[in-house]
């Protein structure tokens, strides 16, 4: 760490650097390689065009659901979703080579009323007045969104800002009011309000939602995604070899036990109705543009989507290009169907790899037209959005939709399953840099070293991705939690990642091409990250050191315990109590919430994907699935918690320089700074002192000073594995709906921003406002003094498997990288901290005065990525809470 003789006078007046002191002139990234001219111009029209939100879809479902009262649950959903595909206004783009998309525009999306009504609706309505009054809304007050890019942040001329991100036309929001107003007491949030209440101790839900110390509920939120896709079924079979399945299982249930299984084959094949007309409305619209269309190859283009679609409705697909566009038709219809964020696709670089060596083979096929079909695909998926609420979209999405592209790993037979499409998806990830889908390497020794270093050189660029995962960590986890449902180690390989970074369960299936058998990986489970959304972990401290009381809000959460915490071991038990009532509520309301949310608005298009659904005759509300043990507990701060005990332990009780008394006294002056919230600067590099400074610079010293995670500090390092042992232990007292045990997750995506806004200052002398640290072993900015390999040693002291994740960001500036010596030695550092047992790394290779310089002028760089928490993002579509955050982080100018 460059030494900095002010650091003990003015703690926050730094800046972060670990190894040489930084040139005058910041520092580029490694050369960006170019789209081809198709995709680049795809790319500048997504610049120009803004998130907007149509209600054409929510109109069809409700006026369908309303005809069908009384009509069985899951074929009134059916008929309903039916409804809305049929309906959807097709829209296609010059120059696109893969058709289909959320709605009819370039970034669309729509709300689900029939999962919540009330957040957009809460200031515009009388009937919605007293849900604004709830907790759940205190997320939104918190949460900062990105003021550039697309996001429709102020309402303006005729378009009305929803969430801070959407824009709706004005004249279809008296549409969108009497649309939700039907869904008044029959959304899955309303009905759920209404059952949750009986959960004994309901009011202390209410009070860690209106604390902001869980950051949401996911029943109605988002009830999907963090999930893999298993796209076998439409590959194998088709369309029509589907509904002829479905025909079949019918005539098998009919009149036989069990008559959900009838329900849910009738619902199936309904909805595959309903698609066909989908598609068939684009190949409609296709022919309408070629005859519009005076350009000979554009006219082309459009009759060979045409064709290709007609085709596709029916028939499974018989190219690349044809698999690419079936893939990605089954991907927009799960998106449609709810509302989800991180919703993979998984390794799809091997599920279609077969289709595309067959046409390498004949000679259909070059790296060229790969290439730019890859690239398509990028555009596509960067395209998505997820409608919700700004504590959702902003305070935990970032506007990202966590589509998580894996590559590498094993194949079923445990050889390296690294292939030769996946370098190109590699190398089309370098060429259109795009936020999705982002790609995650799952790391295993027996995977080529050229495969590895093209890794690199993705990362170097800057896009933040390939997120480097340890593939054994990953297929230790599962054997651990999914054995009792018949999980083997072969089955095991076939594992991908479900959103940013929650290890998900896959089963391998038999495609079959030109009589040769492929076993593709998939899928094989509901939702795996769909129980407790992020426990805010500093503000259930904060709560222990003020009795139960929310001091920012003067309300109480938690029982008072009355103790005089007059021992590190006191505070611990008291903390651990909390913690345990925190889950507990919220695992028993959230079980209710989902249970809701499957009685209302089942799954049928991803239940029919996923693996045994279609065979049992169940959806995944209902077990459907091969693997059901999916419920999680997300945490955040973890980090700022430990070291913050280690402050409290070595200040308080072992050395006793300072009182419990006096640094509440310190918390409440916020270390004599003003709070984050007023200087609207989010991170402790730049804070304004009060008069009151000097009052408080010797405890604040004190408390920065105190051992901190990350520097392989047995002090803190063994608090912080105290507490990743007990947390994986505890979650396994509680269990799903599903009867199953929850596990442990870790990771913050953004939650860290908002969530830090709420809390105090804390005793690691981080400050009232500010952000926590990213991710779940990530050091907190500026405290890892001690170089990289010191930062792995802590951040292994404990057995990662024991947690379906664990999250590590680091920033490196782009010199330590250059040219191949630097990327062996990226390499070889990345391979150094997984070989130590570590789940996860992942890199912002940027020059952090480039960063200060993007904020200052964002009209500069409407391009500019950075890694965040588990996935990428347009840095002008970050709040100014996380690209603080960001700029903080420890930047290292030497690894080795």
């Amino acid at each position: 760490m460059t030494e900095n003789k002010d650091f003990l006078k003015c703690p926050t007046d730094i800046y972060n650097y670990y190894g040489t002191t930084p040139v005058e002139k910041f520092e580029s990234r490694t050369p960006k390689k170019t789209a081809t001219p198709r995709v680049e111009k795809a790319r500048q029209m997504y610049f120009e065009s803004k998130s907007s939100a149509s209600v054409e879809f929510p109109y069809w479902y409700t006026r369908k659901w309303e005809g069908l009262d009384g009509e069985i649950g899951i074929i009134r959903r059916a008929e309903s979703l039916k409804c809305g595909f049929e309906h959807l206004t097709p829209a296609i783009f010059p120059g696109e080579l893969l058709a289909m998309r959320k709605a009819n525009y370039l970034r669309g999306s729509y709300p689900m009323p029939w999962l919540s009504e009330a957040f957009f609706l809460a200031k515009e309505d009388e009937l919605f007045k007293e849900a604004a009054k709830s907790g759940k809304h205190s997320a939104d007050e918190a949460t900062t969104i990105g003021q550039g890019g697309g996001n429709v942040t102020k309402s303006a001329g005729n378009v009305v800002s929803i969430a801070g991100k959407f824009g709706l036309r004005k004249e279809e929001m008296p549409i969108l009011l009497k649309i939700a107003k039907k869904w008044f007491n029959k959304s899955v949030d309303d009905v759920g309000h209404k059952y949750e209440q009986l959960v004994p101790d309901y009011q202390t839900k209410e009070e860690i939602m209106r604390a902001v110390i869980c950051m949401f509920d996911s029943g109605y939120t988002l009830p999907q995604g963090r999930e893999v896709m298993n796209y076998y079924y439409p590959l194998q079979f088709g369309i029509e070899g589907i509904k002829q399945i479905c025909q079949e299982k019918i005539g098998k249930t009919a009149g036989y036990p069990d008559m959900d299984r009838l329900y849910f084959y009738k619902a199936v094949y309904t909805m595959l109705e309903g698609l066909q007309t989908w598609i068939l409305n684009y190949a409609k619209e296709a022919k309408f543009m070629a005859s519009l269309e005076t350009d000979k190859t554009q006219k082309e283009e459009y009759l060979d989507i045409a064709q290709r679609l007609e085709w596709l409705s029916k028939n499974k697909p018989r190219t690349f290009h044809d698999a690419l566009q079936l893939v990605w038709i089954f991907h927009v219809a799960v998106l449609n169907e709810d509302a989800i964020s991180g919703l993979s696709p998984g390794r799809l670089g091997q599920v279609l790899y077969p289709f595309w060596k067959q046409d390498m083979e004949k000679g259909i096929l070059n790296t060229e037209k790969s290439m730019e079909l890859l690239e398509c695909m990028r555009m596509k998926f960067t395209e998505l959005d997820c409608f919700a609420s700004m504590g959702v979209v902003g305070g935990v999405l970032s506007g990202n939709t966590f589509n998580n592209l894996c590559i590498g790993g094993l194949d079923i037979d445990g050889n390296s399953a690294a292939n030769d499409l996946e370098v190109l998806i590699l190398e089309s990830a370098m060429t259109c840099d795009t936020p999705q889908p982002t790609l995650s390497l799952l790391y295993d020794e027996k995977l080529p070293e050229d495969f590895l270093l093209k890794g690199v050189e993705c990362t170097k660029i800057g896009t933040g991705y390939p997120a480097w995962i340890n593939n054994r960590v990953g297929m230790e986890f599962l054997l651990n939690n999914f054995r009792k449902e018949g999980m083997e180690l072969k089955e095991a390989r076939a594992w991908s990642l479900g959103g940013c970074l929650e290890t998900s369960p896959g089963s391998w299936m038999p495609l079959e091409i030109n009589n040769e058998t492929y076993f593709i990986p998939g899928g094989s489970s509901p939702a795996t990250s769909v129980g407790v959304h992020f426990i805010s972990l500093p503000k259930v401290l904060e709560a222990v050191l003020y009795d139960g009381l929310d001091k920012r809000t003067g309300r109480r959460v938690y029982p008072a315990h009355g103790s005089k915490l007059d021992s590190y071991e006191e505070v611990w038990k008291i903390f651990k109590k909390y913690f345990s009532i925190t889950v507990e509520v919220l695992t028993l309301t959230n079980n209710i919430q989902h249970d809701l949310w499957g009685k209302i608005s089942p799954s049928i298009i991803n239940s029919m994907l996923k693996p045994d659904c279609l065979e049992v005759g169940k959806d995944i509300s209902n077990k459907g699935c091969r693997y059901n043990r999916t419920f999680n507990v997300e945490i955040c701060g973890g980090v700022n918690l430990v070291n913050s005990l280690a402050s409290i332990k070595k200040n308080i009780f072992d050395e006793k320089k300072f009182t419990l008394s006096d640094l509440k006294a310190a918390i409440d002056a916020n270390f004599g700074y003003l709070s984050a919230l007023k200087t609207k600067s989010y991170s402790l590099i730049e804070q304004v002192k009060t008069d009151k400074f000097m009052n408080w610079l010797k405890i604040h010293r004190l408390c920065l000073d105190a051992p901190k995670y990350g520097n392989d500090d047995k002090y803190v390092d063994n608090i912080f594995k105290q507490w990743q042992h007990w947390f994986s232990e505890m979650c396994e007292q509680y269990v799903s709906l599903y009867d199953e045990p929850l596990y442990s997750c870790q990771i913050s995506v953004s939650t860290h921003a908002p969530m830090g806004a709420v809390t105090l200052a804390s005793a690691d002398g981080r400050l009232c406002g500010t952000t926590f640290a990213d991710g779940s072993v990530s050091a907190y900015p500026g405290t890892d003094k001690n170089g990289p390999y010191a930062l792995f040693n802590s951040a292994t002291c404990y057995d990662h498997a024991l947690s379906q994740n664990s999250q590590l960001n680091m920033k490196i500036h782009p010199s330590v990288v250059q040219g191949r010596k630097g990327s062996r030695k990226f390499a070889e550092m990345i391979k150094a901290y997984l070989r130590k047992g570590a789940f996860h790394a992942q890199f912002n290779v940027v020059d952090s005065r480039m960063l200060r310089d993007a904020q200052q002028h964002p009209e500069n760089y409407r391009g500019l990525m950075v890694r965040v928490a588990g996935f990428t993002q347009y840095w002008v579509e970050l709040g100014k809470q996380i690209q603080d955050e960001v700029i903080a982080r420890t930047e290292y100018e030497q690894i080795g």
